[in-house]
């Protein structure tokens, strides 16, 4: 007689919508749910799918006062769980309690002071960090999994007890799909934006242009643009941000023939395969999976201190690790990665760096969790 599967509750407010959070737990429970042993429920607000192996279970939020959001939340989601009464609770968001914890983000009154700048943190803030630190402490994690060593040093700042929970699982990327070596896609986006083949693409992907630095990348690009003379730099920005906002600036800098907006894409694959390098700028950014993704499409990298994925930058290997604000340095690693044959060593270590980084893996480490637990 084959045993009951494990029936497994994910919890996260949006399940398949956009952004690299959400779209972790979408990759990494869509793969979970193909495996029999589990009986996967996914514990959301709101949710893209149609996948007949996961049972949706709609939790709702309060959303005014705003002061409830994050505490209505967690009320409801415990209501659920004493209903389902599941083997095990995997957690992606805030909530009162959980057997595993994946960490996305930094603790947030270290985020609204450091990365806000908030000196005085509101009703919303302090209700949100009241029910984080109810998770951590009184929660009964058995496992708190960060994205990566720089998430797991700030949470351990503010709460140094759950060190030895830790057990750091940066997401997975499709490694077919970005690493796919396609010259006619290549030759077709180029021209979709009129670049040339011995143009120096920069690409960018942020869903916050400020956030992410592209400040300080158009104030780079414009200074080795300035130097070089056998070069042409462009730069290729995709996501969402203040358009007009940056339209405006790349003007006020002489870049507007050199700088394309290509808004939100869902054929990224085709736009790493048509840069040269990229680069990530982030004022914080607790992994960045756009980073892997073009690490596997063959892309030499630039991201800041203050990137996670940093943790698989071979320092002129396969990229460099800078303070975002040393625009003089940024744009000397642009020019120095402008000379064809040095960049195309580091695309080849970009590839052999993140061989191991697949979905696959990810999945597996997360199955051999639950069953642990």
């Amino acid at each position: 007689m084959s045993a009951q599967p494990k029936k497994i509750a994910i919890v996260v407010p949006k399940y398949g919508l956009v952004g690299g959070g959400e779209r972790f737990v979408f990759e990494l429970t869509e793969r979970l749910a193909e495996n029999p042993q589990y009986d996967i429920h996914v514990l959301a607000n709101k949710w893209h799918s149609r996948n007949a192996k996961i049972s949706f279970h709609k939790i709702p939020i309060i959303f005014f006062p705003k002061w409830l959001t994050t505490l209505s939340f967690a009320f409801f989601v415990q209501k659920k769980i004493k209903q389902l009464q599941p083997d095990i609770v995997h957690t992606h968001d805030r909530i009162f309690k959980a057997d595993i914890a994946s960490v996305h983000s930094i603790p947030h009154l270290a985020w609204v002071k450091k990365i806000r700048g908030k000196s005085f943190p509101s009703l919303y803030d302090l209700v949100t960090g009241w029910v984080e630190r109810r998770l951590y402490v009184k929660g009964g994690c058995q496992k708190i999994l960060p994205v990566s060593e720089l998430a797991a040093q700030e949470i351990c700042q503010e709460y140094p007890f759950v060190r030895e929970k830790m057990e750091i699982m940066p997401p997975g990327i499709d490694l077919e799909k970005f690493g796919r070596r396609s010259p006619e896609w290549r030759a077709q986006a180029r021209q979709e934006f009129g670049v040339k083949e011995d143009d120096i693409l920069v690409l960018f992907v942020g869903m916050n242009f400020e956030l992410k630095g592209l400040d300080q990348l158009l104030a780079s690009i414009s200074r080795a643009q300035g130097i070089i003379k056998k070069k042409r730099f462009r730069l290729l920005v995709a996501g969402k941000g203040n358009a007009d906002k940056y339209g405006a600036l790349v003007k006020k800098i002489g870049l507007e023939k050199d700088v394309f907006f290509a808004g939100v894409r869902k054929d990224m694959e085709r736009l790493y395969q048509a840069g040269d390098i990229f680069c990530l700028l982030s004022q914080f950014d607790t992994f960045g999976m756009v980073v892997v993704e073009a690490l596997a499409a063959g892309l030499p990298v630039i991201v800041s201190t203050q990137v996670g994925a940093k943790d698989l930058i071979r320092e002129g290997e396969n990229g460099f690790v800078v303070n975002r604000l040393e625009v003089e340095r940024i744009s000397s690693l642009l020019l120095s990665m402008a000379e064809d044959s040095g960049r195309a060593l580091m695309a080849e270590k970009a590839k052999e760096s993140v061989s191991g980084c697949g979905w696959q893996t990810l999945v597996r480490r997360v199955g051999e969790l639950y069953d642990r637990l």
